[in-house]
């Protein structure tokens, strides 16, 4: 291997600073580990360190080298070089350059072991590329380390912050607007580096919901990217559709519109066109394709401002058995993803059935599906709860049961053809500002929440035009 992916002087000198004074071995071992040793010998002698460390002996001369020949591992020569190199009391310098040298080498054998898979192993390129991905992410979070940062920057930070949001006025805002006002006052938006979960059980709007704050984010002409491993994204245009222009859902599923509407859709057809709305509906997506594909659209699209994930539960992990601990890198790998990028990321998790045998189901914490890791490293988790779902699930009952006693059903139709149901956004968890309720109403036919329960004005109805009206140009 060629001379600039190591130097083998400055390790035996690091080695030789901790042997002549093992107080830096603390020091040492806080970036280096055995394996960026290039020398053989010199990662052994470092293994026996941190064995004597962990066992609470003295790490010198005498207790190093008996380690060594109790495994059979010692050379009296190159121990000897060790003794002979000149000890440093400042090894940070050696250490940085110890590791960049051990990195540089991880790449070349990486370079090396994607070019032998490549030709050598029968795999599909999406196989290949996750791995290769894998192990690059493996080498980036090895390598990433940093420092106490003193009172002195921590202040700067703090009152950079301060004017940063004094500017502001009087906004309750210091992340992104919501679209919802009340939402907006007890969150104060959705902040840079936040890792938002959206609960709920099924039918109950999770997705109609973030689809609703996804488009508050493009009125702001900002960018917003969706990952929908559950859905089409033209099923996700359509809903956009439906509930910015009020066009009942069903009708643009099956293209019943009137002219009027029509000229609606084109209007917004061009809107969306325009606006920096990605979608990736792939349906197959690990976290480590998530990353590199966020990472890759954040970079040539610097507007992008929210991520959206739907649904958490459907993402595959590294590849594990275990479903818990895939969940738990899922969702830490999303949270260090947000402070990365520095934008919000919503992740839609579904929740366990057991809370619809409670009298009061509003879900709580502990229903979330794998819900230790998803609580533990979510910043804000909100839950969406309609009753009205649980109200018209028990008039079914009575209804099946009444047919079943030839006792008059309940009026169940009525019911079910109710446009406007009430809404909770329950505020699980915060890290950073209170729990609770925000009240708000769910319109059923253009799968839309709004602040109001009236009736949606359609403004555009009351447009007139002259001209003739036809379906927009594909």
């Amino acid at each position: 291997m060629e001379s600039h992916l190591y130097n083998l002087n400055m390790e035996r000198a690091v080695l030789a600073s901790i042997i002549f004074d093992p107080q830096n071995f603390e020091e040492v071992a806080a970036t280096l580990e055995a394996k960026d040793f290039y020398h053989p010998f010199h990662r052994v002698v470092f293994e026996a360190m941190e064995e004597l460390e962990r066992e609470g002996l003295p790490i010198d001369e005498d207790f190093v080298k008996e380690r060594l020949v109790a495994k059979k591992l010692f050379n009296g020569e190159l121990y000897a070089e060790i003794l002979a190199a000149n000890p440093i009391s400042n090894t940070a310098a050696y250490v940085r350059e110890i590791k960049e040298k051990s990195v540089k080498r991880e790449l070349l054998h990486l370079a090396t072991e994607i070019k032998r898979v490549t030709l050598e192993e029968n795999l599909p390129a999406v196989d290949l590329i996750d791995e290769i991905q894998s192990k690059l992410y493996r080498i980036t979070n090895e390598t990433s380390s940093s420092d106490f940062k003193d009172s002195r920057k921590v202040m700067e930070e703090t009152l950079r912050h301060l004017l940063k949001m004094k500017e502001r006025g009087n906004s309750i805002l210091t992340g992104l607007d919501t679209g919802f006002h009340e939402l907006n006052i007890k969150t104060a938006g959705f902040n840079p580096g936040d890792l938002i979960i959206i609960a709920a059980r099924p039918s109950m709007g999770k997705t109609a919901f973030s689809l609703n704050i996804a488009q508050a984010v493009l009125n702001q002409k900002k960018g917003v990217a969706i990952f929908s491993l559950e859905m089409p994204a033209e099923q996700l245009m359509m809903r956009m559709i439906s509930a910015k222009a009020s066009i009942p859902l069903q009708r643009l599923r099956t293209g019943s519109l009137n002219d009027i509407e029509w000229s609606e859709v084109s209007k917004l057809s061009d809107e969306y066109s325009n606006s920096s709305l990605f979608i990736d509906d792939e349906g197959v997506l690990n976290i480590h394709q998530l990353r590199a594909r966020l990472r890759k659209l954040k970079s040539q699209h610097p507007e992008v401002e929210l991520a959206i994930v739907d649904y958490l539960q459907l993402m595959g992990g590294s590849g594990g058995k275990d479903r818990h601990l895939e969940i738990s890198e899922i969702s830490r790998n999303l949270k260090l993803l947000a402070r990365e990028l520095e934008m919000p990321i919503i992740a839609l998790s579904q929740l366990n059935r057991s809370l619809e045998s409670r009298p009061d189901k509003r879900p709580m914490l502990s229903d979330l599906r794998e819900s230790g890791a998803i609580e533990q490293d979510a910043d804000l988790i909100l839950f969406v709860y309609r009753d009205d779902v649980y109200r018209l699930k028990e008039l079914k009952q009575k209804e099946k049961e009444a047919a079943e006693k030839g006792l008059k059903p309940p009026d169940i139709e009525g019911f079910r053809e109710k446009k406007i149901e009430e809404a909770e956004i329950i505020i699980g968890k915060q890290r950073n500002g209170p729990t609770g309720v925000v009240k708000l109403y769910f319109h059923k036919e253009f799968v839309k929440f709004a602040e109001e329960a009236t009736e949606i004005n359609r403004d555009y109805e009351m447009r007139e035009s002259k001209l003739e009206i036809t379906p927009p140009h594909i």
